[in-house]
């Protein structure tokens, strides 16, 4: 059996940390060198209490290394804020410090996606009963109903606690899926993802002007196709014709009306046949 000067600091107790007098020595003290030193005093002293409270929630997808440099930060808050004239012990007023702490670093800095508090708390109750329901399962994943049954939740509230623990991390659209064999490109999750065509507009576009253009005369036609296909210039067109630039303008301008006036109010009235 480990001794406290021999066990890891995330087994030791803290019955045998007295600082009593250094506490109420530090409340009589300025602020200075010796007043500094006393205060690292008594956090190296209560370090292995912060660390064995980083320690229980290693499980929960966090490096244990980033937990006690949160944990240490509680602790150093609670010295700070310790009045030994108001508090009989300092474990119990450190505790719920640094378990404070250690929940809002959880809260605020672990989640890549945003999730309501009450759907985080929800997450920890389904993933402890997944967690206890698998021993008795030989492995396997509890159900909904299990998990329902075990935690007392309603299974809605069991089903956001499931999704929620897919949203406790996120990928980086830089992660690769696979390496690409030997001299190959990396295939990434960006490579996988589907994007906005924006072709399919200009598609629907042309569906629609098509039976409008069907329409118009031959000459506008000829006119449009010019313009739009050819590039030609209203003066070129004229001179192609043999009318007036003027002439060609009032053409292009009748029929470009004309086709947009038709082609919004097709679709309304497909609508209504297909009604």
């Amino acid at each position: 059996m480990a001794t406290p000067a021999t066990a890891r600091p995330h087994e030791r107790g803290a019955k045998d940390v007295d600082t009593s007098d250094e506490f109420r020595l530090l409340a009589t003290l300025e602020d200075g060198p010796v007043k500094e030193q006393i205060r690292r005093r008594i956090i190296t002293a209560w370090l292995p209490m912060a660390h064995r409270l980083a320690y229980r929630l290693r499980e929960r997808g966090e490096h244990l290394d980033d937990l006690k440099q949160v944990a240490a930060l509680g602790l150093v808050k609670a010295v700070d804020r310790f009045d030994p004239d108001r508090a009989d012990a300092f474990e119990q007023f450190a505790v719920p410090t640094i378990t404070g702490e250690l929940k809002r670093h959880f809260r605020d800095h672990t989640w890549h996606v945003h999730v309501p508090r009450r759907i985080q708390e929800l997450r920890n109750k389904v993933r402890l009963a997944v967690k206890e329901l698998g021993t008795t399962l030989d492995g396997r994943t509890p159900s909904t109903e299990q998990i329902a049954a075990y935690t007392r939740l309603p299974e809605k509230d069991v089903t956001l606690g499931l999704r929620a623990l897919e949203s406790y991390r996120s990928l980086s659209l830089d992660a690769a899926l696979d390496h690409g064999g030997e001299g190959g490109d990396a295939h990434t999750l960006m490579h996988v993802l589907g994007a906005l065509e924006d072709a399919f507009a200009l598609v629907e576009d042309r569906e629609t002007v098509k039976p409008v253009l069907t329409r118009l005369p031959e000459r506008d036609r000829r006119i449009l196709y010019l313009r739009f296909f050819e590039d030609m210039t209203q003066s070129a067109i004229a001179a192609e014709l043999g009318v007036s630039q003027m002439h060609v303008s009032r053409l292009l301008n009748r029929a470009l009306a004309r086709i947009r006036a038709e082609a919004t109010r097709a679709p309304a009235e497909q609508y209504r046949k297909a009604a």
